[in-house]
């Protein structure tokens, strides 16, 4: 979870808090070992979905809390 410090230096610098939340929640699944396991065991076309998907629902829920909750 090396994200979370990250995150924590780029809101200090001025980050929003809905853009840091996309960070945290798109960084696990984003990682290049993380990507290579999900391609081995569920496919290149699976994966792709999985790693499209989670750039998307990342991207709105940053977008949504960033704009309306925070």
């Amino acid at each position: 979870m090396t994200e979370a410090p990250f995150v924590d230096t780029l809101m200090k610098l001025g980050m929003g808090k809905g853009p840091a939340l996309a960070l945290l929640l798109s960084g696990p699944g984003m990682s290049l070992p993380n990507m290579l396991v999900t391609i081995k065991v569920f496919g290149l076309r699976k994966a792709a979905v999985y790693i499209i998907t989670l750039v998307i629902l990342a991207t709105l829920s940053g977008w949504f809390w960033g704009n309306f909750i925070f």
